[in-house]
């Protein structure tokens, strides 16, 4: 059995979702200051999205702990996480603060992480689906 046909593949990749999240909004709310110092990014930024990370962690954590995911919300997550990546990309290219290169790293590195989530996110739904599929034949 390939580990994207475990039943626990979803759920997994939503705990490992919701444990980057946990850890990046953890960071940005403990050294929101340094961060700012060190990335360019603004404070309140920082803060700001430091602080809907960890409620997202708290979100997702709940989403990987059913038995059966929800996958209208988890669809939701897929959009979601690439709309992250859409929103730090902008964030990048719009110019608005002068971001470091440490800055430039830090919003590239949650472009990475989201868009690998988000993608195998999308191949859980889609295995859970034809596994759902498969037992109604």
């Amino acid at each position: 059995m390939s580990v994207f046909a475990s039943p626990r593949f979803l759920p997994n990749v939503m705990w490992a979702d919701a444990a980057s999240c946990a850890a990046t909004g953890a960071l940005q709310v403990a050294f929101t200051d340094a961060l700012a110092a060190l990335t360019g990014l603004p404070a309140a930024l920082l803060m700001g999205t430091g602080v809907f990370l960890l409620a997202y962690a708290a979100a997702a954590a709940f989403m990987a702990s059913r038995r059966t995911p929800p996958r209208m919300l988890i669809g939701l997550v897929v959009a979601g996480n690439f709309g992250w990546a859409v929103a730090c990309i902008a964030l990048l290219v719009s110019g608005m603060f002068t971001i470091t290169a440490l800055g430039v790293a830090w919003a590239l590195a949650q472009v990475i992480c989201v868009v690998v989530l988000a993608e195998l996110q999308w191949t859980g739904l889609r295995r859970t689906r034809h596994n759902a599929n498969m037992a109604m034949a």
